[in-house]
Parts: structure tokens; C-alpha cells; sequence
């Protein structure tokens, strides 16, 4: 008798606990939350989306080059191929031009013999591979 009146004091105290705590802590309006993210979107406080890092402050100076005279760099660099690939690797390798000297039916006779034989890395086991 004695510990079914501890369990059901301890529940009574539970519950009116967990019911203080969810007043204090009440969730705000859907008009609060876009106001504030409003506000935050003007001051350049939000994150980029996909970016992890903070925003970058925007740069006041003015460019000495017209539009015209960006795109005709960007033009003469992308015929020269000094362009540097899009995305995270500066050393890009690049494709190679030259044909090759076999035909498809040969290199896929090749691949078939090397397969075989045991000459090809399982896939996923190879250097470049996650540990198991």
C-alpha cells in the first residue's frame, strides 16, 4: 500500500511538472517564426541552403571591367581551355582527345579475358574503397 501511494505520488508530480514546463516553453505562431526569419534574411544572418559555412559579406567595390569585357575573357579562356573545371577539384584531370586504337568488341574481349583470369579488382574492394 505504502509503495502504490510513492508510485502514484511520483506520477501526480510528473505529470504536473511536464505540464509547467510545456507552458513555459510554448511554441511560437507561424507569423512570429516567418517575421523573425524575415528579419534575419535582412540583416545576411541565414545560411546559404547546402552551404555549411556562414554567410559571406557582400563586397562593396566596384569592378573595374565592363560585362562585356568579363565575358570576352571567359570566352578566350574557355578556348585556350584554361578554365578551371566547375566544383570542389582544382586538378581536374583532363579527357583525352586521342582515339583509341582498339574497337569496342576488342576492349570488351580484353575486360572478359582480365575478368577470367582474376586481373580485375572486385568492385568496392578496391585502394579507393570504404573499410569494411
Amino acid at each position: 500500500m505504502k509503495t502504490s501511494l510513492t508510485v502514484l505520488a511520483a506520477l501526480v508530480a510528473a505529470v504536473a511538472a511536464q505540464g509547467a514546463f510545456a507552458q513555459a516553453s510554448a511554441p511560437m505562431s507561424r507569423a512570429d517564426v516567418k517575421a523573425e526569419t524575415k528579419a534575419a534574411e535582412k540583416a545576411g544572418q541565414l545560411t546559404p541552403a547546402g552551404q555549411g559555412s556562414a554567410p559571406v559579406e557582400k563586397s562593396t567595390a566596384k569592378s573595374t571591367k565592363t560585362r562585356a569585357e568579363r565575358k570576352a575573357e571567359t570566352l578566350q579562356a574557355r578556348k585556350e581551355g584554361a578554365l578551371a573545371p566547375a566544383g570542389s577539384l582544382p586538378d581536374y584531370p583532363k579527357a583525352s582527345k586521342s582515339k583509341g586504337t582498339t574497337n569496342r568488341a576488342a576492349r570488351k574481349a580484353e575486360t572478359r579475358d582480365a575478368v577470367k583470369s582474376g586481373k580485375t579488382v572486385p568492385a568496392g574492394e578496391g585502394p579507393g574503397s570504404p573499410a569494411k
